[in-house]
Parts: C-alpha cells; structure tokens; sequence
C-alpha cells in the first residue's frame, strides 16, 4: 500500500517527493489527482476514484471519518500507483451547506492624506476587516443551525481588492490619499466539519499544505478574457451540494453551497419508480449520457420535478447575490450532477432568469477541464465536467506555491498574529 511506502520512505530519510496530491472527497466519490510541477504549472499524472458508502458523507461533510480514510487510500493508491510517484502534500477541498465564504470591505479615513500608506497602517485596516469577518461568520452560521454557540474557523482567506481614493492599486503602501479601502474574500466552516477533513488528512499520513472552498477553487482557476471583464457564476452540482461562486468581475466576492446535488435526484428517482437506490443510480446516469432511450420521456418527467425544487434553491442562492449589484450574464457548469439536461434546461428557463437581477440574459455552458489554467493531464483520463473540481485543486497548490503578492503576505501577519 503506498501509505506504507510513505512512512517507510520517511524513516529510511528518503527526501521528500516533488510529487503532489489534489484530494477532492466529494459525496459520491474520493477523488484523488497526483501532480507534478512544471515550468509552466502542474502535470497530472495519477488519477484515482473510490466510490463512497451512502453512509460515509452527508451533503458533502464527512460522516464517518474511518470510512471516508479508507476511500480516500484506495483512490490514492490507485493515482500514486498510476503515477509511479508518492505524494505526500495535499490540498483538499470543503463544501457543505454551512460553509461560508463572502467578501468584506472595511474603509478607514486617514487623519494625514500628505503622508504615505506604511505597512502598519495596511495590517491595523486587515485586522480591523478580518474581526469584522469572523464576528459576521460566527452570526451566520449559529443563526443556521439554530444552536446557542458554534465554534467557527477561517478556512481560507485572499486579497479581493484595495483602493485609495477610488483608486485601484495592487498594493496601497507608499501611495498618499485619505480613504484607504480594502477588500478580503474568506471562507469559515464550522470546527466539527473542517476538524474531519484534518482528521482524514493526518489518517492518511498527508502533510496538509491548505484547505480550499470548492466554489472559491473554481472560480479562481478559470482564466479568460470574457470572465475577467463581463463575470461569471460558477455552479458545481455534486453528489451532495451544488456550490456556486459569483465573480462579478475578475475576482471571488461570495460563495454558497446548497445542501442539494446529484444523490437527492437519485433518491426521488429511486422512489418515484419503485425500486432501489443502485437502480435509480444507474438509471438517472444512463439518461445522462443519452443512453436511456426506451426511458428517456419518463425519467426526465420524474427528474425534472426534483430539479425545480433544486432551481428554486439556487435562486435563493443569486437573490442573495443580487443584493449588492447586477449578477454577471454567464452560467458556467460543472461537476457531476451537471450532466443532466434538465439542469441547464432549468437555468435557461424563461421564469428562472425573469426573477433574478441579472445583467443580461444569462448564457449557461459546460465546463471543460482544459479551462483550468496551468494544469494539464498526462493520463488523459480528465475529460468531462466532473474533473473540474480536482483540477482546481491542484490550481491551489500551484498558487501556494507561488511568492505571495505584498498584500496577501500582510493578510497572513495578520492572520497569524490574531490567530483565526
């Protein structure tokens, strides 16, 4: 078993392995990418998926920690042996209903305009901005679950945006003006939910080198002239959440997840017709693929009435949004869940766009994994939308890896110093 090879590896004093994993442990499969970096990005060359329990995960949160580590081995045993390498860091994705991610501005008027922005003005704003995002977590997320007091952790968190005056700048130190504005994208999750995933990681003998919302890693690893400019939504139906991400123009501004994917519409096929969850699985995945032809008329019927309760959830989700401005014209899908026609019948519906505040009439399309920048598949089994997701995965890695610009090096002296 390659965990073994690892630990062995690491008491022979082995140097460590250029190779890296992308771990994406979704609600119907453990999804495991090994990666090596190049030149000009990642390299994939190990793909490994393991099917998870109905037990194992519940709306994309681990449910049973020793059996999600055991699926999660079997797929990483399957890239790594793939691959010919091992993998000991990884970057591994969070969804859930009650993960959170949302962008907070903080403006503070200096008291000497003349004189320059200096690197403790910038962290005394960051900090003040990032107490003010994990008060507003805190609130939101004890509010949905109806509890007294939940314990909440940052999960990740980025530079969206700074400005002084109205002025964009990359970074605001050394310029002079009074109103210094920046913004923060961060992501926080209940304790419980985020403490299972570090669980699994170390079960796995994995150095963690971050945790990522899968909504934010989507969005961040499409590139394209027409996203940067006009926008997009970024809607990844899963097994069990569909996440959606709002770029109105070139950067992350919020993420939601719905505790609603492609496990739901198996279980109301399953019972609409009568027979098992298994058969319903095969059945929904057929009419898919268009395979399904003698059914075809009647499945889409029966699937079709759980994806409007499925559509309204999602216009809840962009009426959200909506609130602080215009939503970008462009749908673009993934994961899945996706591949279903009845759902970008639904999002190309005349009353589903009538309602929400969009831009223009949005244009909905699929996802390719060769949009995710910088990565590229060695093993040429990364071909349809439900690739996506680890892909941008590994994206993150690649960012990690990078040097950090100025302002995000000062958002983590913040972050550590207050320790969230």
């Amino acid at each position: 078993m390659s965990f073994f090879r690892r630990l062995l590896g690491r008491a022979s004093g082995d140097s460590p392995s250029p190779a890296h994993l992308a771990l994406d442990i979704g609600t119907e499969y453990a999804k495991a990418l090994v990666f090596e970096y190049d030149g000009d990005g990642a390299v994939v060359t190990g793909v490994g998926r393991q099917r998870q329990g109905l037990a194992h995960m519940q709306s994309g949160t681990v449910a049973d920690i020793p059996a999600v580590v055991g699926n999660c081995r079997a797929a990483l045993d399957e890239a790594e042996s793939m691959s010919g390498r091992s993998a000991q860091k990884v970057v591994i994705g969070i969804a859930g209903e009650l993960v959170k991610g949302f962008t907070t501005t903080r403006t503070i008027e200096r008291r000497r305009p003349d004189s320059s922005v200096t690197h403790s003005e910038l962290e005394r704003l960051l900090e003040g901005l990032e107490a003010d995002a994990a008060a507003e977590a805190q609130r939101t997320i004890t509010w949905e679950t109806g509890l007294a007091s939940v314990d909440v952790r940052l999960v990740h968190a980025g530079v969206a945006s700074a400005g002084i005056d109205g002025y964009a700048v990359s970074n605001p130190v050394g310029f002079q003006g009074r109103n210094l504005r920046n913004s923060v994208f961060n992501a926080y999750a209940p304790l419980v939910h985020l403490g299972a995933l570090e669980s699994v990681v170390e079960q796995l003998g994995l150095k963690l080198i971050k945790v990522v919302a899968e909504p934010y890693a989507v969005a961040r690893s499409i590139a394209g002239e027409q996203v940067g400019h006009s926008g997009a939504l970024f809607i990844d139906v899963g097994g069990g959440t569909t996440d959606v991400a709002l770029v109105p123009s070139g950067s992350v501004v919020g993420t939601r997840m719905l505790g609603r994917g492609g496990r739901a519409f198996t279980k109301y096929l399953a019972d609409r017709r009568d027979n098992g969850f298994e058969a319903a699985a095969k059945v929904k995945i057929a009419h898919a693929q268009g395979e399904d032809h003698d059914h075809a008329g009647a499945v889409s019927e029966i699937i079709s009435e759980d994806i409007a309760v499925w559509a309204a959830g999602v216009e809840l989700v962009l009426e959200e949004f909506g609130q602080e401005g215009l939503l970008p014209g462009r749908i673009e899908l993934c994961g899945g869940g996706s591949a279903l026609p009845e759902i970008r019948a639904a999002l190309e519906a005349d009353g589903f766009a009538s309602g929400l505040p969009f831009a223009r009439r949005p244009q909905v399309s699929m996802m390719d994994p060769e949009a995710v920048t910088e990565i590229s598949d060695d093993t040429g089994l990364l071909v349809d939308q439900q690739d996506v997701t680890p892909m941008a995965l590994a994206f993150q890695a690649v960012e990690a890896a990078q040097p950090q610009e100025p302002l995000d090096a000062a958002l983590a002296r913040v972050l550590k110093g207050m320790r969230i």
